[in-house]
């Protein structure tokens, strides 16, 4: 397996797909009593460090779903409320910018297996979390 973030940009800069769920979920510090302050609180992180390790431009998109729905955008960080599941929405961002290398930040399984097989790469939430 190769390092995601070692590989040249294809056309226009990283794109950053993040599971604003997984992510958060990942941490049991609280989150689950109030999901949308959580998403935000990763939304801001993302928007202060970006991609640690990363110097390159990146675009960010936090894909937030449920309870999380309602979080705005910020400068550096676009929020995707997905209508449904957030991995379905995480797969059809990962399509549509198929031109793109992008890069989907969960440990979600299932989700790590349908955005690989279109050409996405894939790394876990300790990436944008430290």
């Amino acid at each position: 397996m190769t390092d995601p973030l070692g590989s040249p940009a294809a056309d226009g800069p990283l794109l950053l797909i993040v599971d604003g769920a997984n992510v958060v979920g990942s941490r049991p510090d609280g989150w689950w009593r109030d999901r949308r302050g959580a998403a935000r609180r990763l939304r801001d992180r993302l928007a202060a460090e970006g991609l640690p390790g990363h110097d390159a431009a990146v675009e960010i998109v936090l894909v937030v779903e449920g309870a999380a729905r309602g979080v705005e955008s910020v400068p550096g960080v676009r929020v995707e409320a997905a209508p449904g599941s957030g991995d379905d929405r995480i797969v059809e961002l990962a399509a549509e910018f198929a031109a793109r290398r992008r890069l989907v930040v969960t440990a979600d399984r299932e989700l790590r297996r349908r955005v690989t097989e279109l050409g996405a790469e894939v790394t876990g939430p300790r990436t944008v979390l430290g």
